[in-house]
């Protein structure tokens, strides 16, 4: 919230597709927990499960039969999963998936992509996205030379820039959705995964975002590029900590006690996560991506409309179940594009819908999360707020330019 210049909203409560702060105030909700929650606030089939797990005993640490049906669930769905191991949080995972990485090839070096956010896991800190480009810094203290060594550092959507090189693991977000969703251009990750085969590295895919939102399979299967190792989370745990990585059965049999590959963890797959995320999966069925897809459709189309209209300079990036709003002149292709965005004009905006009752994410770098508790009228409510801010804004740059812009 600083980075648009207000205090934070504490929260009382959620319902459905809204937030009930501690003053009272409601608001149509495009976070929903930055995305766990596809099928909105305490959703009843979640609530109820919840519940029922935890009558029987919130954590053992020892196998459950929820863990396997969990597991089995994601083989099911996602193209590049024949083994799954449970973790708590999408950086443990990623953490996890990357120390295999190095162990299956014998490499150190990871190539990343500027602008992608994997978690707060040292190494790949670098030119991170989300938090990271919303306060405007480069990497974080603490990081030691030797860990930053071993990330190289690549455009997005270039594939003239591409490496060859001998890396353990090419780590993308498929889906980029932490500097604003900026989906791969056509062919792009097909040449990941050739890039990969020629050089022997491991892609890997980082859906803790995509994964279950913008396809049943996420974005692997949206795009038919199935990686060696997949990183999941958000709505896996369906709103309760969760997350996990997954790969080719020989890869995974690496890990340890079947082999020598080392991770562990005390709360990982206990039976809240895991009953929150199979009721939340028994929800994602053809008919309500479809929905998804449909509602997705009208908020970007409708907030496209409305910026023309109002004159305001403004890019819509969608897909189903993600949508940014760039104020660029131009379409965001990658991390440079995402930076060049005017984010004091987004700050103004999103301070107005909050205003209006419109809850979006607090920076310009971060993806909004349409979900199936949305309906039609909470996309006319977020329109009314989107024309009425973007009509403030318009009329405000017509006065004139703003300081920094008189000033060059």
């Amino acid at each position: 919230m600083r980075s648009i210049d207000r205090d934070p909203i504490f929260v009382a409560r959620g319902e459905g597709a809204e937030l009930i702060d501690v003053d009272g105030n409601r608001y149509v909700d495009w976070m929903l927990s930055w995305g766990p929650l596809i099928a909105g606030h305490a959703h009843p089939e979640v609530v109820e499960a919840v519940s029922s797990a935890a009558a029987g005993g919130t954590s053992f640490g020892a196998p459950t039969e929820a863990e396997v049906d969990l597991a089995a669930e994601v083989v099911a769905r996602v193209p590049g999963a024949e083994m799954v191991r449970m973790t708590s949080s999408g950086t443990e995972a990623t953490m996890s998936a990357l120390r295999l990485a190095r162990a299956a090839t014998g490499r150190d070096r990871i190539l990343k992509f500027a602008g992608a956010y994997h978690g707060h896991v040292d190494g790949l800190l670098a030119e991170a996205g989300s938090g990271l480009a919303t306060a405007g810094i480069p990497a974080s203290p603490g990081v030691t030379a030797a860990q930053a060594a071993d990330t190289i550092i690549v455009p997005w959507n270039e594939p003239e820039a591409l490496p060859m090189g001998e890396f353990a693991a090419i780590v993308c977000e498929p889906y980029p959705a932490n500097m604003g969703l900026v989906p791969p251009q056509e062919g792009f990750l097909d040449k990941l995964r050739e890039l990969a085969d020629e050089t022997g590295s491991l892609l890997v895919f980082d859906e803790v975002i995509s994964g279950f939102r913008v396809a049943r399979g996420g974005a692997q299967e949206r795009e038919g590029v199935v990686p060696d190792l997949t990183i999941l989370g958000k709505v896996i745990g369906g709103g309760v900590p969760a997350a996990a990585y997954a790969g080719r059965r020989g890869l995974m049999e690496r890990i340890a006690p079947a082999g020598d590959v080392y991770q562990a963890g005390t709360l990982s797959g206990n039976p809240l996560a895991t009953a929150a995320g199979l009721a939340t999966l028994h929800l994602l069925d053809e008919e309500a991506y479809g929905r998804l897809d449909a509602l997705t459709r009208s908020l970007a189309e409708g907030l496209e409309t409305v910026a023309a209209e109002t004159g305001v300079a403004a890019q819509v990036a969608w897909t189903t179940g993600l949508l940014t709003l760039f104020f660029s002149e131009e379409p965001v292709h990658d991390y440079e594009g995402a930076k060049r965005c005017d984010t004091e004009r987004y700050g103004a905006f999103c301070r107005a819908m909050l205003e209006s009752g419109v809850y979006l994410p607090p920076s310009q770098f971060e993806a909004w999360f349409p979900s199936l508790a949305h309906g039609h009228s909470h996309v006319e409510r977020t329109l009314d707020a989107a024309r009425s801010a973007l009509e403030a804004l318009g009329a405000s740059s017509r006065r004139g330019p703003r300081r920094s812009e008189a000033l060059r």
